[in-house]
């Protein structure tokens, strides 16, 4: 059986898992990116034992991968950054996604009442 801090973490997994699987791919603009922000992090709080995700979309580089004339480009871990706070069974796991190599992996900040 697993520990709560254990479970907690997969929660923090599987959060993360379907918040980038979801939105991968999703055209954005930079008018675009605080309604998709918004609709990312309210989707995602949704779920159970999720107390709260932040997303922040960077305009900056958001514009520089427009490559087209249609004024938008497909959503990647690299454009964004993300931090979400998990709490089961009084602990608490915050984590964020950094991108390493050109990569995006969801880490483990903190975990605190284990």
């Amino acid at each position: 059986m697993a520990t709560d801090a254990q479970q907690a973490c997969f929660e923090a997994g599987i959060k993360f898992g379907s918040l980038y699987h979801q939105f991968a791919g999703t055209p954005v603009s930079p008018s675009s990116a605080r309604s998709l922000e918004a609709a990312m992090a309210e989707s995602i709080e949704n779920q159970p034992f999720c107390e709260s995700v932040t997303v922040a979309i960077h305009d900056d580089r958001v514009a520089d991968a427009i490559d087209h004339e249609n004024g938008y480009t497909e959503l990647t871990g690299s454009l964004m950054d993300v931090e979400m706070r998990i709490e089961h069974e009084g602990v608490t796991v915050r984590t964020r996604m950094t991108m390493s190599d050109g990569y995006p992996l969801m880490e483990i900040a903190s975990i605190d009442g284990a």
